[in-house]
């Protein structure tokens, strides 16, 4: 792995294709213009509910990690809001 850690079941993360399209090997990002770099939310350690809120097929950050990991990974893409609004619609979200 790029950042020197194992390539076992333990110390992956499973993603859907379209998120890990984006986070790629990022491991950080700017927290707002002139921001901070500031670590993505790591799925292990972090609590969900701290860093993200859902309204509707919107997801909106609590935390500058939550904004960060939904700039870099683009979580909000019209394209993507739209695929979650259908889930939704089909009660499969």
């Amino acid at each position: 792995m790029k950042h020197g850690g194992e390539t076992t079941a333990a110390n992956l993360a499973p993603a859907c294709f379209y998120c890990n399209r984006y986070k790629g090997p990022n491991v950080a990002g700017i927290a707002a213009p002139g921001g901070l770099v500031t670590r993505l939310f790591h799925p292990r350690l972090d609590v969900w509910e701290e860093h993200f809120a859902w309204e509707g097929p919107v997801l909106n950050s609590r935390s500058d990690i939550g904004a960060v990991t939904i700039a870099v990974m683009r979580i909000n893409l019209p394209n993507a809001v739209a695929v979650r609004e259908i889930l939704m619609g089909e009660r499969l979200w």
